[in-house]
């Protein structure tokens, strides 16, 4: 059992305490919560910005990290055969263009790692989101020239077809599958699904403080690349899951395997390692986060046995956390 409401008094002392929060407030002030795990105990949990461990806050692209759990339990349960297969096996019914070859040969293990295809520079974020069926949308754009491997960021057009994928290979709601399989283990409550109707919802959910639920698309699909709202201690939670391979309590929850396949590179990014939807961040030393816009984090350390999860309000080009993890946070619980 995880002491996740009893902080050890002992892993940081005043001096140091108020050192890192004056830190916070001045150059990541955007910040709600933030907790530390060592060794499955709280050493910190501290809230900022009028937050309380009861709220949730939008947690941007760390939705994928936690999507990629699902694939990974969908594979392990039968679901879904293996990562190499093809996206359109699950969209038979799917007209590819005229003169439209690659997105044939595009796997789900492209989406999982980002090197899968797509014709256009940068996503068409906009189009996509007024368009009447997401899904069909994101694979009208999937394809085109592809050089075998080349990174390709999708932050939310591209992986919005996992979502579609994994609905068609359950037969159930993403978050009804969800729920059964991670968030129920971990008592994780997200509550409800939210539908956005138009670029002003979109953009209020996007800056509300008391945001709360999974977002969908028209279709009811939850999405897979953001939209998910989680508490500073849902995201610890998810951490130290991963930090012990996948069991929760004495139960597997994510095959051991996945998570071990997920947290090391596959493909990259300029000097940036990336594994199945998880950032690496040190192969060597095997540390591993899940990075989400405005400063979302759930960060873990395997060989110091320590989870970071820190949540934060959205906030354009927030303060990198990773050097404040790194830099600050770290040192003071070594």
């Amino acid at each position: 059992m995880y002491e996740y409401r009893n902080p050890d008094k002992k892993g940081m002392n005043q001096r140091k305490k108020i050192w890192l929060e004056k830190i916070i407030n001045s150059s990541y002030n955007n910040t709600a919560g933030i907790i530390v795990l060592k060794n499955g105990k709280t050493l910190y949990e501290n809230y900022f910005n009028e937050y309380t461990a009861a709220s949730t806050v939008h947690v941007a692209s760390v939705t994928k990290s936690i999507f990629s759990a699902l694939i990974g339990i969908a594979i392990e349960n039968g679901y879904i055969k293996s990562i190499d297969q093809k996206v359109l096996d699950f969209f038979p019914d799917y007209i590819i263009g005229r003169g439209e070859s690659t997105i044939q040969n595009v796997t789900i293990k492209n989406m999982l790692t980002m090197t899968a295809p797509y014709k256009y520079k940068m996503e068409p974020y906009e189009n996509f989101f007024v368009s009447d069926n997401w899904i069909k949308a994101a694979l009208d754009l999937l394809g085109g020239k592809w050089q075998e491997g080349q990174f390709m960021y999708s932050a939310i057009i591209g992986t919005h077809i996992l979502s579609g994928i994994l609905v068609k290979a359950t037969r159930q709601s993403v978050f009804d599958f969800a729920t059964k399989n991670l968030f129920l283990p971990l008592e994780i409550e997200v509550g409800h699904n939210v539908v956005l109707h138009n670029k002003e919802e979109q953009l209020a959910f996007f800056q509300d403080k008391n945001v709360s639920g999974w977002v969908t698309d028209p279709q009811g699909l939850n999405t897979a690349g953001w939209g998910l709202t989680l508490t500073s201690m849902d995201m610890a939670k998810i951490g130290q899951l991963y930090l012990d391979r996948g069991r929760w309590q004495g139960k597997q929850i994510i095959p051991a395997w996945w998570i071990d396949e997920s947290t090391k590179e596959h493909s990259r990014w300029g000097n940036l390692s990336y594994g199945y939807l998880w950032w690496i961040i040190d192969d060597k030393e095997h540390i591993y986060a899940a990075l989400g816009d405005g400063g979302n984090v759930i960060y873990v350390n395997t060989k110091k046995k320590m989870v970071v999860s820190i949540a934060s309000r959205f906030m354009p080009r927030a303060k990198d956390r990773i050097k404040l993890i790194k830099e600050y946070i770290e040192p003071m619980f070594e």
